[in-house]
């Protein structure tokens, strides 16, 4: 099968080659990232071809193979870009890649900042197994909340598709259409920053369709990097293909940890019809409702509805159209981006995790991945039912079982130490380590996001989320 990663942002560490990181006091928007592609084998059996294709423009029709090792059942691996040849990806490679495998594979890209040493954050997303003829990106900034939006289109059809990319403002208002030919795999990049139809600045989001030359449907992606102007932020998160009337949000605060929040992007799927959405908080079961117009967007910080002090999680509906919606946590440092969901599985798995021993996270050299993990099912989960195991490359393994019955909506969190593991996902300087979450009840749901945190300061972390994705 192939696993279609969506467009990475690349730009190599080589280019860096006569700079000292300790002195450049780059910020996000001017950072250059690097991928590292973390990915799990969530088949039964060890990989036994497994590849990666890298498309450079939107026109690249002979995309250039990259070999990896195979991988055990259950076991992840990175790939880091920065660490192939010239050859195999060039300095200022910005594209899209597709991997193959004859193992079902799940996939999380990691852009690690180069060459700054204020940028501490690390933006996660997830690849793609399907796509659809539309791609729907919840939140584009231009010079708005401090930020820029960077995003990307993939094609992941058999064929070349011509794609219309659509910005709306907050009123629902058509700004600006970009049309575009994009050959099978290859990727198109906007830098909202840069698109003068924008505007001074933009608050909106994107709608993007895919038709193939005799006009039936494409199938496209997108990816999205917010990064900040002046400020140390960045996030990434990817594109949903179709909304639903109901959402669950995993994580809601507000003003705890230090001054940590969550604020909720929601965005009406329609192109023709406005809908009532309303964000439910739980604990406690207070309530926001607003109108968002056809194709806009509305925002649902927490602190306007619930207290300080707030931990929680929320449920988004809508009542007459599908929305889909985009979490983000800020303060105290954090930088983060997860999407809502409108069901779970009995069998999710994350591929990417992390745990430090103390020293070498205090450092801020290693990181530590927090996982959250909530139940959206119709019933309280019994006991004892809820196993997350722990996997890496080099012999760290250990499971932790939820002791305790998870009632319906509520979350408990888990990290490699729950499952007695004291370092998890290194070696030296190799890394991979992923976790699989299962649930032993017949009709279980569950979501999870992670948190991949990073030490900066005694009062300070830089962090970015992600989320679980089903096991095939």
């Amino acid at each position: 099968m192939k696993v279609k990663l969506f467009s990475l942002f690349v730009v190599l560490a080589l280019a860096f080659a006569g700079f000292s990181p300790s002195n450049v006091q780059a910020q996000a928007y001017t950072t250059t990232f690097t991928t590292s592609v973390t990915y799990q084998n969530v088949g039964t059996v060890a990989t036994t071809s497994l590849q990666v294709l890298f498309y450079a423009t939107p026109s690249t029709t002979t995309p250039t193979t990259v070999t990896l090792t195979n991988l055990a059942a259950g076991a992840s691996s990175s790939l880091y870009i920065g660490s192939l040849t010239q050859a195999e990806v060039p300095t200022g490679f910005q594209g899209s890649a597709v991997m193959q495998s004859d193992q079902p594979l799940l996939a999380t890209l990691v852009q690690v900042p180069q060459g700054s040493a204020t940028v501490f954050v690390r933006p996660l997303s997830n690849g793609f197994s399907d796509g659809g003829d539309t791609a729907l990106i919840a939140t584009v900034l231009k010079n708005t909340y401090g930020a820029h939006t960077k995003f990307s289109i993939q094609n992941i059809d058999s064929q070349l598709n011509n794609v219309d990319i659509k910005f709306y403002d907050t009123s629902a208002t058509l700004v600006h259409t970009i049309a575009q030919a994009i050959e099978s795999g290859a990727s198109y990049y906007v830098d909202a920053a840069t698109v003068a139809a924008l505007g001074a600045s933009f608050n909106g989001s994107v709608v993007a369709t895919a038709t193939r030359a005799d006009a039936s449907a494409g199938k496209i992606v997108g990816s999205a990097m917010e990064l900040d102007i002046t400020g140390t932020g960045a996030k990434a998160f990817e594109s949903v293909a179709t909304g639903a009337t109901t959402l669950y949000m995993p994580s809601a605060l507000c003003n705890v940890y230090g001054g940590q929040n969550t604020s909720y992007a929601v965005q009406n799927t329609s192109l023709t019809t406005a809908t009532d959405v309303t964000v439910t908080y739980s604990p406690g079961g207070l309530a926001v409702t607003k109108n968002i117009g056809a194709g806009a967007k509305a925002s649902f910080p927490a602190c306007d509805t619930v207290a300080a002090g707030f931990v929680g999680s929320a449920t988004v509906t809508s009542t007459t159209t599908p929305v889909i919606a985009m979490g983000k946590v800020y303060g105290a440092g954090l930088s983060t981006a997860f999407l809502g969901a409108p069901n779970g599985d009995a069998n999710i798995a994350l591929p990417y995790v992390r745990w430090a021993p103390d020293a070498d996270y205090t450092s801020g050299s290693r990181q530590r991945t927090y996982i959250a993990i909530q139940n959206v099912g119709a019933a309280e989960i019994p006991a004892g039912s809820i196993t997350i195991t722990y996997t890496d490359s080099f012999g760290h393994t250990g499971t932790h079982v939820y002791a305790s019955a998870l009632p319906v909506g509520s979350k408990f969190s888990s990290n490699a130490s729950n499952a007695g593991l004291t370092e998890f996902g290194y070696s030296g300087s190799n890394y991979g380590g992923g976790a699989t979450i299962t649930c032993a009840v017949a009709g279980c749901q569950l979501m999870a996001i992670a948190r991949v945190q990073t030490y900066v300061s005694a009062s300070s972390t830089a962090a970015e989320d992600y989320n679980a994705m089903p096991i095939p």
